[in-house]
């Protein structure tokens, strides 16, 4: 009897590796974006990482045939938007890198793009799992967007020597 359990155990961690070495760093990657750190100084998506793939590891056994990616994927969105929620009062703006593509968008603006367009997460499944109408995910995406395309232009340049004539 325990020479089973521990061929189990033993296998279940084969396989919790081997899933590690495919996912985890599609994962990093998708925590990189949602937290908006630099690609070489993420300690805040590294540990959303972390917590992911635990909370993964602590129900491999109970998937049942659910695919482990999607759920590291929803914990690690859920786990992001709860953090955002409760660290910055609501959705409100963390300080991303300033080199970060994402950096101009709000948390929520970057959950909701980095599930639909990094990740191909479809929109039904996306308002599912954020709680919101489908319609609002598709607002929040087509803005997102629009704003990583059209950034809002800066002040206008100042012209040196330039003399204001008296009105």
């Amino acid at each position: 009897m325990r020479e089973r359990q521990l061929s189990q155990d033993a296998r279940r961690a084969r396989e919790f590796e081997a899933f590690v070495a495919g996912a985890a760093g599609r994962l990093l990657r998708a925590a990189t974006l949602l937290t908006a750190e630099a690609d070489d100084d993420n300690p805040r998506a590294r540990r959303l990482l972390a917590h992911s793939l635990a909370h993964t590891y602590a129900c491999w056994d109970r998937l049942r045939g659910e695919d482990p990616y999607a759920r590291a994927r929803q914990y690690l969105a859920t786990r992001f938007a709860r953090a955002a929620w409760h660290q910055y009062g609501g959705f409100g703006r963390a300080r991303p890198h300033p080199g970060s593509a994402l950096a101009a968008l709000a948390p929520r603006e970057r959950l909701i793009l980095v599930l639909r367009l990094y990740e191909g997460v479809a929109e039904e499944q996306t308002a599912a799992l954020l709680g919101l109408p489908t319609e609002r995910v598709r607002t929040i995406c087509d803005r997102a967007t629009a704003t990583l395309l059209h950034p809002p232009r800066g002040p206008a340049p100042t012209v040196l020597g330039a003399e204001v004539a008296p009105s």
